[in-house]
């Protein structure tokens, strides 16, 4: 079973060949992140452009790294939702498009859950990956962190799972954007946040913690204006002094410290619940998905507090990519799940799980 995934819901244009969900015979991505960096954040516009001018370029780079021909393979998987509406256009369409032309199935596959399907990913014939040793056991725990997601969920099988909780306001890493662009630290936010930090101290400033009626919610709204009004103290600025002016204010000691609190802060929420929902549910396997799956900091807490065994898949699939689209593409196809009609297949940028 060979399934090609497509995705582009935000700014990397990816395709790959995934073979009986377990196995990468190729994976491409093209990234835009480079145009986006001077803006400080995703410009939907420069996206969408840049995957029109990547999306056949990438898939024919796909099928040629895996050495197969249309005919040999059984379908197309392809982000439709959640993501970026002119993105995701660009994605399906194309799907759509070759799905028709090649007489292929096509499958919808949610960009939320797909990333807790590179986690199936165990082995490739490609350098440079580092795999799980086997494939999660059910059920299974997954915390999925990324810039545009925060969600808590509890699966019991392939399709069959439960929405515990997710973010309420700003995602975990769109939290960290927005923080790093008020220290002035270079986008994305995640990565160098993480860097500011290893010459801070993590208990320099004690930051707010969100509690919600739904125990396992997130929020990370609040800890964010918590820093805004926190850099305005430490330099001496009323509220109505323009925010993009601060960080000019403040030395690289505050810098360093108020990323190491904020921080300490995020990554202590998102474990706080996951060890809640660790004892509650009792799974068998906790999978880490999404871009902030990357981060040191929330893989050094949750190897500390878990007792659960703990998959993280390669660096370079935790984020988007076309395998974990493949991957999940094969799961629907050797489940017999009924493809999707290419001519009615809509985008749906607002997508949950």
């Amino acid at each position: 079973m060979k399934i090609l995934g497509i995705e582009s819901s935000c700014d990397e244009t990816a395709a790959s060949i995934v073979e009986d969900g377990y196995k990468m015979i190729s994976n491409v991505v093209a990234t835009s992140m480079h145009e986006h960096a001077k803006y400080g954040g995703i410009v939907p516009e420069i996206a969408a452009r840049s995957h029109i001018e990547s999306i056949i370029p990438v898939i024919d780079e796909s099928m040629e790294q895996a050495n197969i021909n249309w005919s040999q393979l059984d379908g197309i998987a392809v982000t439709y939702g959640a993501g970026l509406g002119g993105s995701l256009l660009v994605g399906v369409e194309t799907a759509k498009t070759l799905a028709i032309a090649k007489n292929l199935p096509l499958y919808k596959i949610n960009h939320v859950e797909g990333h807790v399907y590179a986690n199936f990913i165990t082995h490739s014939n490609l350098d440079g990956y580092n795999l799980p040793e086997e494939q999660p056991k059910f059920p299974i725990l997954a915390l999925i962190v990324s810039g545009g997601h925060s969600q808590l969920v509890f699966f019991e099988d392939h399709f069959k799972y439960k929405l515990l909780g997710q973010t309420t306001d700003d995602a975990v890493g769109e939290a960290f954007d927005k923080v790093a662009k008020l220290l002035g630290l270079p986008y994305p936010g995640g990565p160098n946040i993480e860097i500011a930090a290893t010459n801070g101290d993590p208990d320099k400033y004690k930051l707010p913690k969100a509690q919600l009626t739904n125990k396992y919610d997130f929020s990370f709204s609040g800890p964010k204006t918590a820093v805004l009004r926190l850099v305005q103290a430490e330099v001496g600025k009323s509220f109505d002094f323009p925010s993009f002016k601060l960080a000019e204010l403040l030395n690289e000691r505050q810098k360093a410290d108020i990323a190491a609190s904020f921080l300490r802060t995020s990554i202590e929420t998102l474990v706080d619940k996951t060890v809640m929902a660790e004892k509650e549910y009792n799974p068998k396997t906790i999978v880490i998905a999404g871009g902030v799956a990357a981060n040191s900091e929330l893989r050094k807490q949750l190897t500390y507090r878990l007792h659960t065994k703990i998959q993280y898949p390669d660096i370079k699939l935790c984020t988007d990519n076309g395998a974990m689209i493949a991957a999940l593409g094969c799961f629907k196809a050797m489940k017999k799940t009924t493809p999707d009609d290419p001519y009615k297949l809509q985008i749906n940028p607002n997508l949950s799980m």
